[in-house]
């Protein structure tokens, strides 16, 4: 059987994301970064998985490096809160990664799930969206799906996008 090889003609992007996920520094978890994987290259993106524990300035310079459309936190630790909170404010700090559409999920409080006040906090520190314990894939699924694939930034609008009533990131 004689096979041909498929040329690509055009100016035509590759569809899907570039998307970064990654833990925080003080959190060892994996399981979820490869669900997060998993399900992300199900629906067409290609992730980079930085892995469990990774500290900040390694997380900004692999971002500053790859230029992902989307860059998703996860906590399992119960410490995502805090640590989003300082990571969140490095990755702004870069003007390359200040409009790179970056959202946290998983157990952030080690106090339950999250508090609207939680969320409106981390909204306003800089994430483009929260997604806590407990809730739903879809609403991940539907804010990942809502992103144009290669403009590394949210459309311009009036504020930040609304946070998610959850999924375990």
């Amino acid at each position: 059987m004689e096979q041909h090889a498929v040329e690509q003609h055009g100016k035509a992007e590759p569809a899907g994301l570039d998307v970064v996920v990654t833990t925080m520094a003080s959190d060892s978890h994996t399981w979820n970064l490869v669900f997060l994987q998993l399900l992300l290259e199900e629906l067409g993106h290609r992730v980079t998985n930085l892995g469990a524990c990774v500290p900040d300035e390694l997380l900004v310079g692999e971002c500053r490096r790859i230029e992902p459309d989307l860059i998703v936190l996860s906590s399992v630790n119960g410490h995502g809160f805090h640590d989003g909170l300082r990571v969140i404010a490095a990755l702004r700090a870069r003007p390359e990664l200040a409009r790179t559409p970056t959202v946290i999920g998983g157990k952030l409080g080690i106090a339950g799930t999250g508090t609207p006040a939680r969320q409106h906090r981390l909204l306003a520190a800089g994430f483009d969206g929260v997604f806590e314990e407990g809730g739903s894939v879809l609403d991940f699924q539907a804010f990942v799906g809502s992103l144009p694939a290669g403009s590394r930034a949210l459309p311009t609008g009036p504020g930040p996008m609304p946070a998610g009533t959850g999924v375990l990131l």
